[in-house]
């Protein structure tokens, strides 16, 4: 397979013809799950959307990129804290706990250089900014994005368009 040159465009349809969920409908539960999981307001919905957002980002993925974007700018987020995602590490714009959450997420999905993952040391500082259910949650909404990075990956759905419709 020949790869793609870098300044050829991008096609605004999925890789994928049929939408996974019409293939697979159970999906939908797994789905509804998570997202209810997710909802229990023990993690602010807004921590969860920026740490599924940096999590979209170092998978290098447009579409949940763009979907936690959106879903940032919703619930009214500014365009400085959502641009700082990126480079959340020397931003202004993120609580303690954010920027706990924010280490966590990244710690999941980025190589280890030496030792484990996610460390004794960096637990303790998450769990000094969330309760045990608190934390139970905020990793159920690592899983939750990292569920959906393979579907977002190989069937690229299209950017920007609805969560619940991306494939038409």
């Amino acid at each position: 397979m020949q790869a793609r040159s870098i300044t050829a465009e991008v096609a605004m349809e999925p890789r994928m013809a049929e939408d996974p969920l019409d293939l697979v409908p159970e999906l939908a539960e797994v789905s509804a799950a998570l997202f209810k999981a997710t909802g229990n307001r023990s993690v602010p919905r807004t921590t969860i959307s920026l740490v599924q957002l940096r999590a979209g980002q170092i998978v290098g993925n447009t579409y949940l990129t763009v979907l936690h974007t959106d879903f940032l700018r919703k619930a009214e987020v500014s365009e400085a804290r959502i641009t700082a995602v990126a480079s959340w590490k020397d931003a202004p714009y993120f609580s303690a706990a954010e920027r706990a959450a924010l280490a966590l997420v990244e710690a999941v999905f980025l190589p280890a250089p030496h030792g484990e993952r996610v460390s004794d040391e960096l637990y303790a500082q998450v769990a000094e900014h969330y309760d045990a259910k608190a934390l139970a949650t905020l990793t159920i909404a690592i899983g939750q994005v990292g569920f959906f990075i393979p579907v977002a990956l190989i069937a690229k759905p299209v950017p920007g368009r609805s969560f619940t419709d991306p494939w038409k």
